[in-house]
């Protein structure tokens, strides 16, 4: 995979972030995780589902790269899952699902005082969350003689790279490196002078 073609660096949240507000009596209940898949999503809402049972609305929205939806569950259209999904867009995140359990409390908010309370519930609840810079990898391919697997070893220690299984040849060592786009160059650099030129990756 050419650098051109890996996926762009995104911000999501750390792990699952709670925010609650009592709202002319109506219990707002904000829940946001991360979601890789629209599946992992309405996982998400599924089992906030089923541990509120008796809430009167689960109201939500997601959005995963270009993929987004977004559900009033009961509530006027356009007062709930719209105001979350403009929540999760204004605050600059990526891969997050949000939900929102309302308990209402016979207190009717009318159109502004949902939006308000859906939108800011959910905008709140993702601000005061962690949050987590990914930043995706490439894969290099790199295969070393015997002799010169040592280097490697020393060179793999240095940088902020992951590293595959190897795989044993005639030859000598075979394995993937990760590695952030941006380092591919000055590690191929790097590479050559730890070996002496001996290393061959899928970047030469």
């Amino acid at each position: 995979m050419a650098p051109t073609d890996l996926p762009a660096p995104f911000t999501t949240l750390a792990g699952p972030h709670r925010f609650d507000a009592v709202i002319e009596n109506s219990e707002f209940l904000t829940f946001a995780d991360r979601a890789d898949t629209p599946e992992d999503a309405l996982a998400q809402l599924s089992a906030l589902r089923a541990r509120y049972p008796d809430a009167t609305h689960h109201c939500w929205a997601y959005r995963i790269g270009a993929a987004y939806r977004f559900n009033d569950d009961g509530e006027p259209g356009g007062t709930a899952g719209a105001p979350i999904l403009r929540a999760i867009e204004g605050q600059g995140v990526d891969r997050v699902m949000v939900v929102v359990v309302r308990f209402y409390g016979g207190v009717k908010l009318g159109t502004g005082g949902l939006v308000r309370a859906y939108g800011g519930g959910a905008a709140e609840c993702l601000r005061t969350a962690a949050r987590l810079e990914v930043r995706p990898r490439r894969t290099v391919r790199v295969a070393v003689p015997f002799d010169a697997v040592s280097g490697l070893y020393h060179l793999l220690g240095t940088w902020d790279v992951t590293r595959g299984e190897e795989a044993y040849t005639a030859g000598g060592v075979e394995l993937d490196v990760h590695l952030y786009s941006e380092d591919t160059g000055a590690f191929a650099a790097a590479l050559r002078d730890a070996t002496r030129g001996a290393a061959v990756t899928d970047l030469d």
